[in-house]
């Protein structure tokens, strides 16, 4: 976790405000998050820019003020203009990304009316409430929320995708092939250590500070994933010999060092490239392994263990996602799908 100090030191607007200030520290305090803590810092910078530009003290902003942040939001230009892969109105942030800042906002002034700087706050939650039809008044949030399933590619982008990676390094295939097999997000790959690996029992250990849900989990590996595990650790010899990080760095700057999350959003960014892709990412390898899962015939909860899910409403979109009803009624043989996508990614890629 990096130092308060410094963590403040990258929103200006936060710097200029004392109870602002006080908050994100005591989040950083709290242990939450490093991605977590930048989340909150650029959502609440940019609150306060707004709020200096309107006018508007956030002791006193009303529901209506931060409406009109909301707004300002949700109709921005896209930073990365024509280039944006894919925005739903092609203008403003995401959907997800809007709650997100909503969020950084209300808890901001869940912190002003606990030190009594003011007595309600602004945002408000959705909610329900007794009185009325279905069992109460529904009290709808600033930002309906849309759930989406996640994108996975068909099999013939599958297929060009897994020869767009056909020339990659031993590391950069194995990350790949490891990826898919036990469903692994970015920060959990790129955290991976010499000791999370069991080759014994084919098992990887995903350790809790690593984990979006600070769950640890055990998920296993294929013999063929096996293999190119092997072949890195050849490789991994001549970057070092200590133990520590797994994925090392082999640029000439920073060789032997850990793997950054960037390093490996590159990887995979250069491989969608070549594949003529773009919808293609890091967290495409995770949401096509459960997805297949899924169309193999696993039961809900046994997905969500592997995944480290929480909550098991997040995994049911990937059994909506599979079709897994219609497949069992349309298809026989679906229980091998993930063994043979697995192995098909280890032919093609080594």
């Amino acid at each position: 976790m990096p130092p308060a100090a410094d963590v403040l030191a990258r929103w200006p607007a936060i710097c200029r405000h004392p109870d602002a200030s006080a908050w994100l520290r005591l989040q950083a305090d709290l242990g939450l998050a490093p991605r977590t803590i930048e989340a909150y810092g650029r959502a609440l910078d940019e609150y306060l820019v707004t709020c200096t530009d309107e006018g508007i003290e956030p002791s006193r902003a009303t529901r209506r003020d931060v409406a009109r942040y909301v707004h300002e939001l949700a109709t921005r230009p896209h930073r990365l203009g024509p280039n944006v892969v894919a925005v739903d109105s092609g203008v403003g942030l995401a959907n997800a990304t809007l709650r997100l800042r909503l969020v950084a906002v209300r808890l901001f002034h869940d912190y002003l009316v606990e030190e009594g700087v003011r007595a309600d706050n602004p945002v408000g939650r959705g909610r329900y409430t007794a009185g009325k039809g279905f069992g109460g008044t529904r009290h709808r949030g600033m930002i309906p929320r849309f759930t989406k399933l996640p994108w996975i590619p068909t099999d013939d982008q599958w297929r060009v995708i897994l020869d767009a990676s056909r020339g990659e390094g031993a590391r950069n295939r194995f990350m790949f092939a490891l990826a898919y097999d036990a469903g692994l997000r970015r920060e959990e790959i790129c955290s991976l250590r010499t000791d999370d690996i069991d080759p014994a029992h084919r098992t990887v250990r995903v350790r809790a500070e690593t984990t979006k849900g600070r769950r640890q989990r055990v998920v296993p590996y294929s013999a063929a994933c096996g293999s190119l595990f092997q072949e890195y650790l050849a490789h991994r010899r001549t970057l070092s010999t200590a133990r520590g990080p797994l994925f090392l760095s082999e640029s000439h700057r920073n060789v032997g060092r850990p793997i950054t999350l960037w390093t490996w959003s590159k990887v995979i960014r250069a491989i969608a490239v070549r594949a003529d892709v773009p919808r293609f990412s890091t967290h495409t390898l995770r949401h096509l392994c459960l997805t297949d899962l899924a169309r193999s015939g696993w039961e809900l909860h046994a997905i969500a263990t592997f995944a480290g899910h929480r909550n098991t409403d997040t995994t049911l979109q990937y059994i909506h996602l599979s079709g897994r009803d219609l497949a069992q009624r349309l298809e026989a043989g679906m229980a091998s799908i993930h063994a043979w996508r697995t192995q098909l990614t280890v032919d093609v890629i080594s």
